[in-house]
């Protein structure tokens, strides 16, 4: 599996752990939303500076979270979600 996949995979499963949209997450993360969907979706590669960025990002919004950069990379089958949208519009 390509780092890309766990990345993409690892994101997806820490945003679902917070339930947040990809909107707020984008925000947390340091980038847009556009950037999030496409690294979600396996799309692009990311630097290794921006994984780093999103660690500590996540650190400052989760301080109990204590993640490492590799944390992000490394397949981890228990953080395959079957993820639904999560939307924080009022209807």
């Amino acid at each position: 599996m390509r780092l890309a996949e766990n990345l993409a995979i690892n994101l997806k499963y820490f945003r679902m752990k917070y339930h947040l949209s990809q909107e707020k997450f984008a925000e947390i993360l340091g980038t847009t939303l556009s950037y999030l969907n496409q690294i979600e979706n396996g799309k692009i590669d990311v630097k290794c500076s921006t994984i780093d960025k999103f660690t500590n990002n996540i650190n400052k919004y989760d301080k109990k979270a204590k993640l490492k950069s590799e944390d992000l990379v490394i397949y981890d089958k228990s953080h395959v979600t079957h993820f639904s949208r999560i939307d924080e519009r009022k209807k």
